[in-house]
């Protein structure tokens, strides 16, 4: 920055943000900033200046909010404090915002949370056609294997292979930003005869995972009919954090 003492990095977030959001941040920031030199004037050293906001805070930051009609808060407290964060950070998403009281029914078992906490862990993931994945993360990498299932797909019937993956390949997208995959992906869907099909598969299934809101890339295909994917690492997959949120499931 011009006259500046600071720099300023744009990450990889800020694609397609229109610019003015992107200056609006940057004086939101400079803003803050200068609050911290005036609170360190009157502190001693090695004081903190400003604490981390609590995860539940910063994972709505990764949140991708266009097309959000509510964010549904169960506690007083709660509500409070997430509502002064979007004041500061949000101030045009606070109308997002909903407190939920009702001791009698909480809010968990409203929208079934367990229930789908158990579903987006199971290895099966079922498609409409009567195909499935069976997703499977390991040490090195996730492996995601589509399967025709229920649906016979014959070795000359590319366009009943076709549906299969291409609903295979919208469902992968899904899974990955439901169950916060990360580092190497390999998807092998079911093969593809025709080069010209396999083309507009793999331009498909980049167009379904452009609307994830952390950066994933799909590589390419290799010689196998592997299709290669990187989704950066923002936090802990869903599979670690299970004991975690079952347990804030059962204290509730």
């Amino acid at each position: 920055m011009k006259n500046e003492q600071f720099g300023i990095i744009i990450r990889t977030n800020a694609k397609g943000v229109p610019f003015q959001e992107v200056e609006d941040e940057i004086e939101r920031l400079k803003e803050e900033y200068k609050k911290l030199l005036n609170t360190a004037l009157s502190r001693v050293a090695f004081s903190r200046l400003k604490s981390a906001p609590p995860t539940y805070i910063s994972d709505l930051k990764n949140v991708y909010m266009e097309g959000m009609e509510e964010i549904v808060i169960e506690g007083k407290d709660l509500y409070t404090e997430i509502q002064e964060y979007f004041l500061t950070e949000f101030p045009e998403k606070v109308k997002l915002l909903r407190l939920y009281e009702n001791p009698d029914f909480p809010l968990c078992k409203l929208y079934s949370t367990e229930t789908a906490l158990e579903k987006a862990l199971k290895e099966f993931v079922w498609l409409k056609n009567g195909g499935y994945l069976i997703i499977q993360p390991t040490e090195a990498l996730t492996v995601i294997d589509v399967n025709s299932g229920k649906m016979a797909v014959k070795s000359k019937n590319s366009a009943g292979a076709m549906k299969v993956n291409m609903e295979a390949a919208q469902e992968a997208a899904k899974q990955i930003r439901l169950r916060n995959l990360s580092g190497i992906i390999i998807v092998d869907f079911v093969n593809l005869e025709s080069k010209e099909d396999t083309g507009i598969l793999l331009k498909e299934f980049r167009n379904f995972l452009s609307k994830d809101p952390i950066p994933t890339t799909l590589v390419d295909m290799t010689m196998l009919g592997l299709v290669e994917i990187t989704r950066k690492k923002v936090r802990k997959p869903l599979y670690e954090q299970e004991n975690y949120l079952q347990a804030e499931i059962e204290a509730l």
